[in-house]
């Protein structure tokens, strides 16, 4: 089984750019959109009519702002539950829940910390590190009563410095903020597993040269996506007791279409 996330930075201009060509070649399980940008009725009903003829059940959850924010998850088989929106997400259509039987999937466009010119948007930088922590309350519950949990999406943090291609230009901009690493890093140490650093370890890519490393968001300016100046900020992250399925993840850079690439993560249910 394979479970793919993608931020599409707008799912109408998405579907201008072979949106619907990768999705029938590529074909997996489930697909976890963020940043879809549209309620559900202004996709193209060809658009939705051509996703239902491929086989998938599409859930979408948009933010109450028109044109902001968004999530979609689109499902080969139905999933058992769906949940709309968790309080915290401040009706920003940042969360989308679907029950797979043998697991929970969190589909999330986490909250950037905005980057004004005199440093982080101190108000919306809160708002992220309050939706971090109150997530992990929130999963270590489920945990908790024995669910499997995966929570994919824009995670808006790289991790670690070997996450970016210039970590040392980027310590006080948010993303790579210690503030944010820390609270992000609160979620290895209560036992979740980042998947793709799970199968790909640091030790390996540090004998890389950014420019020949895996990242999955670039900035749209100076060429940066031609010349792999990116950040690794997708994730799927699963709990450790689910780690004996999950049996491999990757980073897609060659497929076009958005400032972001998407990621996947191979389960065996």
């Amino acid at each position: 089984m394979r479970i793919v996330s993608w931020n599409v930075n707008g799912v109408r201009a998405a579907l201008k750019k072979n949106f619907l060509e990768w999705l029938e070649e590529a074909r997996p399980d489930v697909v976890c959109l963020q940043e879809t940008k549209a309620l559900e009725e202004q996709v193209p009903e060809a658009a939705r009519a051509a996703i239902a003829d491929l086989g998938y059940h599409a859930s979408w959850h948009s933010a109450q702002r028109k044109g902001y924010s968004g999530v979609a998850t689109l499902s080969l088989a139905e999933p058992m539950f769906v949940t709309k929106g968790v309080p915290f997400e401040r009706d920003e259509g940042r969360v989308l829940v679907t029950e797979h039987g043998d697991f929970t999937l969190y589909n999330i466009y986490f909250p950037n910390g905005r980057q004004r010119e005199d440093g982080p948007d101190p108000e919306r930088l809160a708002f992220k590190l309050e939706f971090y922590e109150t997530l992990l309350e929130v999963l270590e519950e489920e945990r908790a009563e024995g669910k499997n949990l995966i929570v994919s999406g824009d995670w808006n943090t790289a991790l670690a410095p070997i996450d970016l291609a210039r970590p040392k230009e980027n310590e006080k901009v948010t993303g790579f903020l210690p503030i944010e690493r820390e609270t992000l890093q609160k979620f290895v140490d209560a036992g979740y597993v980042d998947t793709y650093r799970h199968f790909h370890p640091a030790k390996t890519v540090e004998n890389l040269e950014p420019p020949e490393r895996e990242y999955s968001w670039w900035t749209y300016r100076a060429g940066a996506r031609e010349r792999n100046v990116g950040w690794r900020i997708d994730y799927h992250f699963v709990n450790k007791e689910l780690m004996k399925q999950v049996k491999g993840a990757a980073i897609h850079m060659d497929v076009l279409g958005s400032d972001h690439c998407p990621i996947s993560v191979d389960l065996k249910v």
